[in-house]
């Protein structure tokens, strides 16, 4: 679990340092260089330069912001999604517990990432936002990524509800007339709080996947914004020429998601 804290936090400090590292080093991640093409790691480009010369440091920095909001962004907007889902499934019951199970039974059925690439690849201008903008880019990546990722939560929390609901404690405080809200308060909700934290921290780390993935594709954060998916997509004629400026961003991607797992992993086991 401290692992893994610690390589999110590692990731999470770089991302706000990008701008003081940036005014440090006197370099801007997205200004090009062409004279300075391909650097190789100095004192002033730490992990050299990409096709266009600028900053590899500064830009996996810069990269970080973006990777990591989304990733955040679209796994809490998921859990409170799928927590608000899966409560109210297994407390109403019926009809409510019904509708919203077969909901995500339909959306588990169907391919993710096809509809993903289908989705992210709509005009943003038709749902009001703007083209080519980073915020707005989070923005609909992470509601996108949300739509999808609720259903797991959801499925979760209604097991866990469910199993907590069934034990005599909660039904004898039901058969007293203590209010439903405070028996969800006091009873239910912190018997959901390891099961949700790590459904969170796993779904940051699938978040960023499906993020690189889109990026990647050219569906996701859009240039000059860097984000590590972009960055690999530049990088991907450049495997032979200068393999580093695939391995950074890859590197970045999969220490973030192992970040994560292990920091899932800790608290499983810590329940």
């Amino acid at each position: 679990m401290k692992a893994g804290a610690l390589l999110l936090a590692a990731l999470a400090l770089a991302a706000l340092g990008a701008d003081a590292a940036a005014a440090l080093l006197g370099h801007d991640p997205f200004a090009p260089d062409l004279f300075n093409r391909f650097a190789a790691p100095s004192a002033t480009h730490p992990l050299g330069t990409d096709d266009l010369g600028r900053d590899v440091l500064l830009r996996l920095m810069q990269g970080a912001r973006v990777s990591l909001a989304v990733g955040l962004a679209a796994a809490l907007a998921a859990t409170l999604l799928g927590t608000a889902a899966g409560l109210v499934a297994a407390w109403r019951g019926g009809w409510a517990d019904a509708v919203l199970m077969r909901l995500a039974d339909g959306l588990l059925a169907l391919p993710a990432l096809p509809l993903l690439v289908i989705l992210a690849a709509l005009d943003p201008a038709a749902i009001g936002l703007p083209r080519g903008e980073a915020l707005a880019d989070i923005l609909r990546l992470s509601a996108l990524l949300a739509l999808f990722g609720w259903v797991g939560v959801a499925r979760l929390v209604r097991a866990a509800a469910l199993s907590v609901l069934a034990r005599d404690h909660v039904r004898a405080a039901r058969a007293l007339g203590v209010a439903e809200a405070r028996i969800l308060r006091r009873h239910v909700l912190p018997q959901l709080a390891a099961p949700v934290a790590i459904a969170t921290a796993l779904a940051v780390g699938g978040a960023i996947l499906a993020e690189s993935t889109l990026s990647f594709l050219g569906l996701g954060i859009a240039p000059p914004a860097a984000s590590w998916g972009n960055m690999l997509a530049n990088a991907q004629d450049l495997a032979f020429n200068a393999p580093l400026a695939a391995i950074w961003p890859g590197l970045a991607i999969a220490l973030a998601v192992l970040g994560c797992t292990l920091l899932a992993d800790g608290v499983a086991r810590r329940r």
